[in-house]
């Protein structure tokens, strides 16, 4: 019998040992290991060690986040931490996820525990729920596993909604925001996903611009946020009314399952505001890309800097796999016991972030401000129309370039973003074929050049000089100067009174006021250096002065999107924008 229960030891250290993917020891040499790194090797410690390996004490983690503030304030925090442990039964319950604090047969102690009130380490504001490592956590450590069917995404917002009311060509941002509206609204507590719409937030706890108070959006005036914010607003309103108004709505053609006192607008922004802020897109499911919401890891908050990405995999190990997919995640750096976990949520903009999460970052190396540059179509009849003296020339190559533009499908009037350290490619290449004379084009068709090279040092000065101007531009459309902004970020008393929204819409025009100021200085540096500032180079004949002309917009049309439009389109949103 003694022998028999050794063997039961043995076998239950091996277990350990693999659930923490370390080479299985003897007990002998791991006391060994112990003195070499620094212990006396004793029982004692070899017990604790074996303590610290198997997982901390139950409930010891979430007293040292509370000491620390971070499960949130007493009442609101209390509702919190019960929806918290409600979602980590559900997921323990109905998807055999673990998420145990304390290590099981062939389970490790789950890495994470959820943090019900984290903070934004520049700003010091709220940044709601987030995860954080309940112990060290090495690169490359295994940080969570999701079954697919614990997700909504356009096919389980099919089956819950009804094939007949949403086809399977209906976009799956529209999909899946009716089945949240299903869920939350229509359902409620008998939903069999209330314990993830529990930890859900409210649209106020989030804030996208879309849904920001016309007051508070005025904070924001001179930014191009403003316009793609707009447009967003409208683009919402009318794939609602699109979709779910009027005679041909689905809440009139099936009022069992769209019921109009739960599918509003309201609703219908809040869902939203959930898929714009939470939504996932895994590449590699076993039928393609899709899009979805994908509970406990919606939790992870976003840093520019992490290299980290959720995604899919067959479910299983390496030998079998059992036919379903699940979601992971990988850790991509070591963190901290009590540090925040971090993914990506891609290289975005503080636009993109403020637009469609309802926060930006201060230090963000993707920041980028759009700047507006267009070509004069300075034709005869347009000359002729609009000068209003005879100091506008006619551009001999006006037809020629217009219809290059239009053959490369760009606008004669386009936004680029500017970065700090950077423009885009295609912004020179842009204003270079804009900057052409005949000097330049020597009788050979404009479509012959490349224009992702210098074309001649006058075109070349005239380029960047377009940059500066089209930049200083765009910077004078602010009604206050960036230096009041900083005196009133500075003033922190003053500051904490105002709104939420407000003291992001203020930190976000300072910090794009800062960004066009470091890309003007960095412009006329590089003029001066390559020698592109001299009296010889000057021209008046380049097409763009890097700004419109007066009557340029009501004549030829304004420009039909934003570059910040243009990356919402890529992103897949239901939204054209135009």
């Amino acid at each position: 019998m003694r022998y028999y229960a050794l063997a039961e030891v043995l076998l239950a250290l091996i277990w350990q040992a693999k659930a923490f993917s370390v080479p299985f020891k003897t007990e002998t040499s791991q006391k060994h290991a112990l003195f070499m790194a620094g212990g006396d090797g004793s029982d004692a410690e070899w017990m604790k060690a074996l303590q610290d390996a198997s997982g901390a004490t139950p409930g010891e983690f979430e007293n040292q986040m509370k000491m620390k503030g971070l499960l949130g304030k007493k009442g609101s925090g209390d509702d919190k931490l019960s929806a918290n442990a409600e979602l980590v039964k559900w997921l323990e319950d109905e998807g055999d996820v673990y998420l145990s604090e304390v290590s099981d047969w062939g389970e490790a102690p789950h890495p994470m525990a959820i943090s019900t009130d984290t903070r934004d380490e520049a700003t010091n504001e709220s940044s709601g729920r987030g995860l954080l490592a309940r112990r060290d956590v090495s690169d490359g450590d295994e940080l969570l596993k999701i079954p697919l069917r614990l997700c909504l995404t356009k096919d389980s917002a099919r089956k819950a909604m009804g094939e007949d009311a949403l086809p399977e060509e209906i976009n799956e941002f529209l999909a899946i925001a009716c089945q949240l509206i299903k869920e939350k609204y229509v359902l409620g507590e008998k939903s069999k996903f209330k314990a993830y719409i529990g930890v859900l937030p409210e649209t106020n706890e989030v804030n996208p611009t879309f849904a920001w108070k016309d007051e508070d959006l005025e904070f924001l005036e001179g930014s191009p946020v403003v316009a793609a914010t707009r447009s967003m607003q409208n683009k919402l309103r009318s794939e609602f009314e699109s979709l779910l108004g009027g005679e041909n709505g689905l809440a009139t053609l099936f009022p069992d399952r769209f019921p109009k006192e739960h599918f509003t607008y309201e609703n219908w922004i809040w869902a939203f505001t959930m898929l714009f802020s939470r939504a996932i897109r895994l590449r590699s499911l076993a039928q393609g890309e899709a899009l979805a919401m994908v509970p406990y890891a919606d939790l992870i908050n976003h840093s520019p800097f992490s290299q980290a990405y959720i995604d899919a995999r067959a479910s299983g190990d390496w030998l079998v796999k059992t036919g379903e997919e699940e979601i992971i995640l990988f850790a991509d750096r070591g963190y901290r016991r009590m540090e925040q976990i971090y993914i990506s949520y891609g290289p975005k903009s503080n636009a993109d972030l403020l637009l469609l999460y309802g926060f930006a970052v201060e230090r963000n190396p993707f920041n980028s401000v759009d700047v507006t540059v267009g070509i004069a179509p300075r034709t005869e009849s347009f000359v002729k129309e609009i000068a209003e003296d005879d100091t506008m020339e006619v551009d001999p190559l006006a037809e020629e370039k217009v219809e290059f533009l239009e053959s490369v499908g760009r606008d004669k009037m386009v936004d680029f973003p500017c970065y700090a350290d950077r423009y885009p490619v295609e912004l020179l290449e842009y204003l270079r074929l804009m900057q052409m004379t005949p000097e330049d084009a020597r009788g050979k068709p404009l479509a012959d050049f490349d224009y992702s090279r210098s074309i001649s040092l006058a075109n070349e000065a005239a380029v960047l000089k377009s940059i500066i101007e089209a930049v200083k531009r765009q910077l004078s459309k602010y009604p206050q100067s960036e230096e009041e902004d900083a005196n009133m970020i500075r003033d922190k008393n003053m500051f904490r009174l105002l709104s939420y929204e407000k003291r992001m819409a203020v930190r976000h025009r300072r910090n794009e006021k800062r960004l066009l100021k470091r890309t003007i200085a960095a412009l006329e540096k590089q003029v001066i250096q390559q020698g592109l500032d001299s009296e010889s180079l000057q021209r008046a004949e380049g097409s763009t002065l890097g700004k419109v002309l007066p009557g340029d917009e009501k004549k030829y049309g304004m420009k039909q999107r934003t570059a910040l439009e243009d990356r919402l389109e890529k992103m897949g949103l239901p939204v054209d924008l135009r």
